[in-house]
């Protein structure tokens, strides 16, 4: 039988192994993977995959705990999840909680809860469940196993001020503003980053005109897995995509310079998924970053 070690390389090699990733992720190297970023199946949302809301929670938590071994100490688990709208049951008509109890399930479990990112959707698909405006926003959820990896400056995105603004800060010698209530900063320090921080909304449209090959029901828009891994792992390290679809996260991280593999379970998918990564083709419009207040 092949060490973990070699069974990885074999997986590098495939970039997109065809199985099911409750068995494959506990082939990986403990601690070997920086960042796992993923858009698992929703609940109850797609033909390819019937979870039902009520036991989600149940069905994801095995996954969970692979991960947690398979990921190494400064390693991230970055998670693209949307609620939605029960239509039956007690809760009919209402939001169903699952994916907050997922995030409180995976917190008890060991994981770290770092943040929450909105995914704004600029272009969203109108919505069909009244009384409500349509679904114009995702969650991402940042979990860690320790004190994560995490590089801001990678992401940060031009600043508003022009740069005439930005010479007159600079010469600045007390650029301390302090309110009535006590409360300042330093404005001299304002522009000294090489961009602003984009904050914790990331914009990027919905894929319509998606890889000529794929066809998938739910494709994830290269913008909003090129955010994450330039921010959460390093050129070089290691990217699973557990859920991997169409590939997306596989092709973004190969072409940012991350060893990549995806898991897929369903076989349609695969050989597409490999040649959009052989390809190595940009098939989006790049996303963009909603900044606030700079």
């Amino acid at each position: 039988m092949a060490s973990p070690r070699t069974r990885l390389n074999e997986m590098l090699s495939e970039t997109v192994v065809f199985g099911d990733a409750a068995d494959l992720l506990g082939e990986l190297p403990s601690g070997s993977v920086d960042l796992f970023f993923t858009s698992p199946p929703y609940a109850d949302a797609r033909a390819y995959s019937r979870i039902h809301p009520d036991r989600y929670v149940d069905w994801f938590l095995p996954f969970a705990r692979k991960m947690l071994t398979a990921t190494a100490e400064d390693g991230s688990l970055i998670i693209n999840i949307k609620n939605r709208v029960a239509n039956k049951g007690p809760l009919k008509g209402q939001r169903h909680p699952y994916v907050f109890q997922l995030v409180l399930a995976l917190q008890n479990m060991g994981w770290r809860w770092i943040e929450t990112y909105i995914w704004a959707k600029p272009n969203a698909v109108p919505g069909r469940f009244g009384p409500r405006t349509k679904d114009s926003f995702e969650y991402v959820f940042h979990f860690a196993k320790g004190v994560p990896y995490f590089d801001l400056d990678a992401v940060r995105v031009p600043y508003k001020a022009d740069a005439a603004e930005i010479a007159r800060r600079a010469k600045d010698t007390s650029g301390r503003r302090t309110t009535d209530a006590g409360f300042g900063r330093d404005r001299t320090k304002t522009y000294r980053n090489g961009g602003a921080d984009p904050g914790n909304v990331v914009s990027v449209s919905q894929t319509y005109n998606q890889y000529s090959g794929v066809r998938h029901t739910a494709a994830m828009p290269e913008g909003l897995a090129e955010f994450f891994i330039k921010c959460a792992s390093r050129e070089g390290g290691l990217v699973i995509d557990p859920f991997a679809g169409s590939g997306t996260t596989v092709a973004v991280a190969h072409r940012l310079g991350r060893r990549s593999v995806g898991f897929e379970l369903h076989e349609e998918y695969v050989k597409v998924a490999r040649e959009r990564v052989a390809a190595g083709i940009e098939d989006d419009i790049p996303g963009h970053l909603h900044v606030v207040g700079i």
